[in-house]
C-alpha cells in the first residue's frame, strides 16, 4: 500500500512538473514548482480522500476545485488593459484533475490528459498567432 501511493506522488509530480516546465519555459508566473506541488497536493488529497471515505470522493474532489479555484484567482490579473494569467489559470486547474486522477488510480487517463494538454500548450499558440495576423490584416 505505501508503495502504491509514493509511485502515484512521484507520477503526479513529474505530470505536473512538465506542464510547469512549459509555463516556466515561457515565462510566466507560475511555473515548474507550482505545477508539480499543486499535481502532488491534490493526488495525496484525493488518496486520502479514498482510504477516509471510499464511497464518496466527490467531496474531496470538489473542494480540490475549489481550493485550486482560489490559486488561480490569485494568478488572473489585468495590465494594461489586457487579461493575463488565464492559460496559466486554466493550466493550473487542469494539473489538479491530473494530480486526482493519479491519486485515484487513473495513470492512463492522466497521462493521456498530460499530453493533450502539452499539445494545447505548444501547438494552439500558433493558431492563435495566425488567427490574429488574420485579423490584423482585415482591420488595415
Amino acid at each position: 500500500m505505501l508503495e502504491s501511493i509514493i509511485v502515484r506522488l512521484i507520477l503526479s509530480l513529474l505530470l505536473g512538473a512538465l506542464i510547469g516546465a512549459e509555463r516556466s519555459f515561457i515565462g510566466k508566473q507560475a511555473g515548474l514548482r507550482t505545477f508539480a506541488l499543486v499535481s502532488m497536493g491534490a493526488c495525496l488529497f484525493t488518496y486520502l480522500g479514498l482510504s477516509l471515505e471510499p464511497s464518496n470522493p466527490s467531496r474531496v474532489l470538489s473542494n480540490l476545485v475549489v481550493g485550486v479555484s482560489f490559486l488561480g484567482a490569485g494568478i488572473i490579473f489585468v495590465h494594461q488593459e489586457r487579461v493575463v494569467g488565464l492559460t496559466t489559470a486554466a493550466s493550473l486547474w487542469t494539473t489538479t484533475a491530473i494530480g486526482a486522477a493519479v491519486g485515484m488510480g487513473y495513470v492512463k487517463e492522466a497521462i493521456f490528459v498530460t499530453i493533450l494538454t502539452l499539445a494545447i500548450l505548444w501547438l494552439l499558440v500558433y493558431v492563435e498567432k495566425l488567427i490574429r495576423r488574420s485579423d490584423d490584416e482585415q482591420r488595415g
